[in-house]
């Protein structure tokens, strides 16, 4: 084994939309960070739209699921026993790589769901604490946005203009508008206008240019953090007193050891929880950090369903913009006593069929248009002349929904693999149920002149949360409010494995502005831990 004998203040295991902003934190106030990433850099042009194969990339290699991709970056992930397949790509940037960049806040009862409705927990911070790590992450990303959403609490004016709702945005607009109903344009993550020395998303490529190896790696790389790429890590170590020393990992063919005063998790809410389930020892059994049997388990989603409208409007292929939602509507986001289900749902309109292949195998909705006589002509009537909107549920945290690791599936340097054991709650069905229902409406009253469906969709689980929940009680809840595991107290998780609920909307915005709120802790009253 190769040891590394500098001793780093702070180690992330991860370069992604956490990793990325907790680094930049760190490096700009001198601090001594390292950060190992299992993937490696995506080329800016990477896969350009107008190239004629383009499309069957995102079926091929970069495919958003690791089990199809397989790359040699990746790992397997046994996903035999859920209806909703994890979705997640190993690169600096993580999978912001693959991202929509729809960059919607949470509100503030989502931090209180056990206050306010009986149910789960309420994290041990508020909105309000939260909230100027929001407004520091905006000017980092450059949102686009509308200042003004009743949604939310007053937000300061958005760095960049709102980007266009587009024709068919403009159709649904009036829609919601007939109905009565809430709809905004969204704040997203891509700029609409030159950033930072960025220029804006011209939608030419399938990599994401809303992503955090753009925004806040090179900030952290020029303020002296140090990233190592194609690092796979294989477990933390501990010393004698249950302390964190550092990280053992692969890079190059070689079992290496990088040491430091603390250790951060930022993989996911499936890498996290597979890491300390694999930091076994005769000290922690059961995987570090883990006293209370929680590492793995509360595993959320946000359950999707779609609906599309085929219109006899020409609304356009949208080529030349970038991809993504660009408004939505929060009229159902709270729980409604007159509905079967408790807390509730949003709806993001998409742009959809931006490219032929993308329209014939269906799209978000999965329904692929039938190969016979008629295959031309469905096809026609669906290319250009669709729209759809996308719904996110909340999914409220079950212990039987987990992360564990798979008794035989290991990757190909022999770590044990997660498997993924999950079902949607009936809160969740009738949730979806209702959701379809009210799209459909929404649908029906633009004047689409066919509706299709789908209740529940398998290529959804971008969202990864949970699996190592935030909370006051150690016996119930793997981290504190700081992130700081409640079992070893240089060891930190900052990904959205710390959700104490899922909320119904994106959750980058937060998973970041949690990031850079232990970060300053780290370096203010937690900094005693790296001394």
């Amino acid at each position: 084994m190769a040891n590394n004998d500098d001793i780093a203040d702070v180690i992330v295991v991860g370069a992604g939309a956490s990793g990325a902003a907790f680094t930049w934190s760190l490096a700009q106030a001198g601090i001594n960070v390292v950060c190992l990433e299992q993937g490696g850099w995506v080329p800016t042009d990477a896969f350009p739209t107008a190239e004629h194969d383009a499309q069957l990339h995102w079926q091929t290699d970069f495919h958003p699921d690791p089990t199809f991709r397989r790359l040699p970056e990746d790992y397997p992930v046994n996903e035999d026993e859920t209806p909703i397949a994890p979705l997640m790509y190993n690169a600096v940037g993580g999978s912001q790589i693959h991202w929509g960049a729809h960059f919607p806040r949470f509100h503030p009862s989502d931090f209180r769901v056990k206050t306010l409705e009986g149910v789960a927990d309420d994290w041990p911070l508020t909105y309000e604490e939260l909230e100027p790590y929001y407004d520091l992450n905006d000017k980092m990303t450059g949102v686009s946005g509308l200042q003004g959403d009743p949604a939310y609490p007053d937000k300061p004016q958005r760095p960049c203009p709102p980007l266009s709702i587009r024709k068919s945005g403009q159709l649904l607009a009036k829609a919601f508008d007939k109905l009565g109903w809430h709809w905004w344009a969204s704040d997203t993550a891509i700029s609409s206008v030159e950033y930072d020395g960025r220029d804006p998303d011209m939608g030419c490529f399938l990599r994401s240019f809303a992503s955090s190896d753009l925004t806040y790696w090179p900030s952290a790389l020029n303020s002296g953090a140090r990233l190592e790429t194609y690092a796979r890590v294989r477990e933390i170590t501990i010393d004698e007193l249950g302390n964190a020393t550092g990280v053992l990992y692969y890079q190059d063919g070689e079992l290496k050891e990088q040491k430091a005063k603390a250790v951060v998790l930022a993989c996911n809410g499936v890498g996290t929880a597979r890491l300390l389930l694999n930091s076994k020892s005769a000290m922690y059994p059961n995987g570090l950090a883990n006293s209370s049997g929680m590492v793995g388990k509360c595993l959320m989603h946000h359950p999707v369903g779609s609906v599309l409208g085929i219109f006899d409007e020409w609304l356009g292929t949208e080529d030349g913009g970038p991809r993504g939602s660009t408004m939505l509507s929060q009229e159902f986001y709270e729980t409604d006593p007159d509905n079967d289900f408790i807390r509730g749902y949003d709806l993001q309109v998409l742009a959809y069929g931006n490219a032929p292949l993308p329209a014939a195998i269906g799209g978000l909705l999965g329904q692929k248009v039938p190969w016979g006589e008629t295959h031309h002509e469905v096809f026609k009537g669906r290319f250009g002349h669709s729209v759809a909107i996308t719904i996110m549920t909340e999914d409220l945290p079950e212990e039987h929904n987990m992360v564990t690791l798979d008794p035989e599936l290991t990757d190909s340097d022999g770590i044990p693999a997660p498997k993924l054991n999950y079902t949607v709650s009936e809160n969740t069905a009738r949730m979806l149920e209702h959701a379809v229902a009210r799209a459909t409406e929404v649908m029906e009253a633009a004047g689409a002149k066919q509706v299709m469906t789908s209740n529940l969709r398998r290529n959804a689980g971008w969202h990864l949360l949970g699996t190592a929940r935030m909370g006051e009680d150690p016996e119930t809840s793997v981290v504190d409010r700081w992130g700081r595991t409640h079992d070893v107290p240089n060891l930190f998780i900052i990904d959205g494995s710390v959700f104490t609920t899922s909320a119904c909307v994106n959750p980058t915005p937060t998973i970041q502005a949690l990031a850079l709120r232990t970060a300053d802790y780290l370096k203010g009253e937690g900094n005693r831990v790296i001394q």
